[in-house]
């Protein structure tokens, strides 16, 4: 069975080379992070923060809403486009389970964002620490950033997976996958914070919303990554929140890790009892 894995892996891996995807997303990625570092970190000077903690700090909200799309655009045909373009038969025809051709599918598409990811955060990084002089604790925390980026897409490609064993055609699963992404990485936090709003001081600010905050995988993601920088380095709001969680910050990678097993376990179900 691990050979059959591997196989799809590579498989999945030969198509995104040949699709340009590792390209274009690590140019993406790239030109992202040398913006938001190369500009961002011009009041360092004031606030006496390392260069490249201040640009991970930029990076963890960028990474919230960039790698999940990139995740879920590589992930919505994964299994409707099997079915759309007829292919779904050799798979089910051919000696490996379903759960075995999922798990190939995931290991390559996670293979192609996490090089995609690397290669553009690291390159970013090494520009900035070569400009800036940045310090050893700022890489520590730019390699921190990279994997838990691995960690959040492969959350969402698991997520992407549901989606895409919902539905039967690519068009379909390609508007579901948007809408994934609209309604976990923009509207949720919308609500969150205008629910907060309307009750700064009372049971849901103190009780309910650090919770609701580490449920979503991409504002676990975000959290866990601020509450480790150096205070001095970030400045939003979240970066307070991230201080003042009534909770260990390693909850939040649970979080992520639980999202990719429950997702990847209801594909799986869900994949199981499609008909071609």
């Amino acid at each position: 069975m691990t050979g059959s894995i591997l196989t799809v892996a590579a498989t999945e891996i030969r198509i995104g080379m040949r699709n340009r995807w590792v390209v274009l997303a690590a140019l993406m990625l790239l030109i992202f992070a040398l913006v938001l570092g190369l500009v961002g970190t011009s009041p360092t000077g004031t606030v006496k923060s390392d260069p490249l903690v201040v640009t991970v700090a930029s990076l963890a909200t960028l990474s919230m809403y960039l790698v999940p799309l990139i995740a879920l655009l590589l992930a919505f045909d994964a299994i409707a486009g099997e079915v759309d373009r007829g292919t779904i038969q050799l798979v089910l025809a051919s000696p490996i389970s379903r759960s075995a051709f999922l798990a190939g599918k995931f290991l390559g598409h996670l293979g192609v964002l996490g090089f995609a990811i690397v290669l553009g955060y690291g390159a970013a990084g090494a520009a900035i620490y070569a400009v800036t002089g940045a310090s050893g604790d700022g890489l520590a925390d730019l390699v921190r950033l990279i994997i838990t980026s691995i960690a959040l897409g492969a959350a969402f490609l698991a997520i992407g997976y549901v989606a895409s064993a919902s539905v039967r055609q690519t068009g379909t699963a390609a508007a579901l996958a948007v809408g994934i992404w609209l309604i976990a990485v923009v509207l949720y936090d919308l609500g969150l914070f205008g629910a907060l709003v309307a009750n700064a001081d009372g049971l849901f600010a103190k009780s309910v919303f650090p919770y609701l905050l580490v449920a979503s995988p991409a504002d676990a993601f975000r959290l866990y990554n601020m509450a480790l920088l150096d205070s001095g380095a970030t400045t939003t709001s979240l970066s307070g929140i991230a201080d003042a969680l009534p909770f260990p910050a390693e909850l939040a990678l649970l979080s992520l890790f639980g999202w990719t097993l429950a997702a990847l376990v209801a594909a799986a179900l869900i994949f199981r009892r499609l008909e071609p």
